[in-house]
Order: C-alpha cells, then sequence, then structure tokens
C-alpha cells in the first residue's frame, strides 16, 4: 500500500507556478489576482479560505477577502459579485460555497462570469469540459486527476466507481474519468443514494473515488485488494484530542480499507491540498487569458 501524498503534489505544483509568476512580474506583466467571497462563519469554510489565501502569498498573487454577514441578501450578493466581475484588476473569483438557505446557490454561480470561474461551476464552463474544450475544470476533480498522473496510477481500461453525484466533484469526476485523456478512459460507474448493492459494485471496482460526504462510508469489505481509493471527504467531527476540538474525517474507514489498496489518499493531506493547488492553476490560466482570449 502506497500513500498518495497530495501535500507534497501540491507543494511542487505551487513552487512550479511561484516561478512562473516570478517570471510574469519581471517581464512587467501583471500579478495573478484571485478573490474570495465569504458569506457567514462556517468553521470549514473559515479554514478553506484561510488557506486559499496563504497559498496566494506563497506564489506570489495577490488576493482579496471580501466578507458579508450570513443575514446578507441575494441581491447585495449579487451587487458584490457584478463588482468583482467588472473589476480589471481581479482575474479570478470565488464565492465559498455552502451559502446560507435564502440565497439561492445556482442564482450566485451563474452570475459569475465564465472567464472568471476559477471554481469551474458555471454551466459554460461544464459544458465547456463535457465537450473537451478548454475550460477551468471543478478544482477538486483537478486535483484529483493531477494525483493519478504524479503517481502514474493506471487508469484506461480500468473499472471505476465514484460514490456520490454532486455537481462539484461526483459527476464531473465521472466524465473526467471516462474521457480518452491519459487519466481517463475508464469503464466508470455512478454510483448515489439509489444505487442498489452498492458493495456489490465497489467490490468490482480497481478505482473507487468516494466523495458523499458521510464520514468513514466505505469499509474494508467494501474493497477488493489491490483497489486504488481516493478519499475526498472532509467532514468535521467532534474531538477531544484536538486542541481545535474537531478533526477531519473522510469517506473512507481508513484502518480497514487501507491495507488492501495498491494506493490510498489520506485525509487531511490527500485530495484537499490538490483542490486548492488547482484552483491557483486556474486562476494562473485566468491571468494568461487563455481559455477566453
Amino acid at each position: 500500500m502506497q500513500l498518495i501524498d497530495g501535500k507534497k503534489i501540491a507543494l511542487e505544483i505551487q513552487d512550479e507556478i511561484s516561478v512562473e509568476v516570478k517570471q510574469i512580474i519581471a517581464k512587467g506583466g501583471k500579478q495573478p489576482h484571485l478573490a474570495a467571497v465569504l458569506v457567514g462563519n462556517d468553521g470549514g469554510s473559515e479554514t478553506y479560505v484561510a488557506s486559499k489565501i496563504l497559498t496566494c502569498e506563497k506564489v506570489g498573487f495577490k488576493s482579496s477577502l471580501i466578507r458579508h454577514n450570513s443575514d446578507v441578501t441575494e441581491a447585495q450578493l449579487l451587487e458584490t459579485v457584478h463588482q468583482l466581475n467588472n473589476d480589471p484588476d481581479v482575474d479570478g473569483f470565488i464565492v465559498q460555497m455552502p451559502l446560507p438557505k435564502h440565497i439561492d446557490e445556482q442564482k450566485i454561480i451563474e452570475a459569475i462570469k465564465p472567464e472568471k470561474d476559477v471554481d469551474g461551476f458555471h454551466p459554460i464552463n461544464v459544458g465547456r469540459m463535457v465537450l473537451d474544450l478548454p475550460t477551468y475544470v471543478s478544482a477538486t476533480p483537478y486535483g484529483i486527476v493531477q494525483l493519478l498522473a504524479k503517481y502514474n496510477i493506471e487508469t484506461s481500461g480500468k473499472t471505476c466507481v465514484v460514490i456520490g453525484r454532486s455537481h462539484i466533484v461526483g459527476s464531473p469526476m465521472s466524465i473526467l474519468l471516462a474521457k480518452n485523456t491519459p487519466q481517463g478512459n475508464c469503464t466508470v460507474t455512478l454510483c448515489h443514494s439509489k444505487t442498489k448493492n452498492l458493495k456489490s459494485h465497489t467490490l468490482n471496482a480497481d478505482i473507487i473515488v468516494c466523495a458523499l460526504g458521510q464520514p468513514e462510508f466505505l469499509k474494508g469489505d467494501m474493497v477488493k485488494e489491490g483497489a486504488v481509493v481516493i478519499d475526498v471527504g472532509t467532514t468535521r467531527v467532534k474531538s477531544s484530542e484536538t486542541k481545535s476540538g474537531f478533526k477531519l474525517k473522510g469517506d473512507v474507514l481508513f484502518e480497514e480499507v487501507a491495507p488492501k489498496c495498491s494506493y490510498i489518499t489520506p485525509v487531511p493531506g490527500g485530495v484537499g491540498p490538490m483542490t486548492i493547488a488547482s484552483l491557483i492553476k486556474n486562476t494562473l490560466l485566468a491571468a494568461r487569458k487563455e481559455i477566453y482570449k
């Protein structure tokens, strides 16, 4: 069993980006600028946005954080999106999810200009991804694809099960793995809450991507020997063992599953760091104006 070290690979990607940013600035180019909009004080969102800002500093990006209270109106949030859309200094921006229930998340996503949608959530960018056109690929699936490439994990002809059909991870992941690409050509089964006999699917899988947000859902008896397991879960659970009072749990019961795997991502330190690295890569693409010329 080999651990897939997402933290290590993410740092390598950050180093590569940092070198390129220095070259851009040395030639008189503009410093790439990523903005983030944070609504409320959700602990997970706070941590994630803070990591994004720190990573921007490391690679030489300019970063901005726009905060709103949880009672912000949808109209006020849309105005913030409009301002960022029209700010020529901002290359890309994200509105951190989840949003309060009184705000229509899809409406906010669709209000973001596709060329600044570095999260890759806008319908135009999703459509471009499906059609193999240049686009910003959603950061978590993009990060997973890069991990598979860095570890030379063979995907062609493999049977893959994706558990979870969210628009952010599960659905795009299933599409990417099925594409005719170096990290694709899988035969993919997309499983979800209505899937019958889920275990029969996972036991047949060479690669499992678990992305449903249920801590320790995937057990050892659901995985065959030699499988590759990618754990996307990052659920915060209360814990008396940590100073913060919580710990991150993945969707995989690591102690049972890991001994059976050829490769597995840990939580934390697996997919999470790659999500942020991929967002930064998308922002660099936005700054280069390569996708939308």
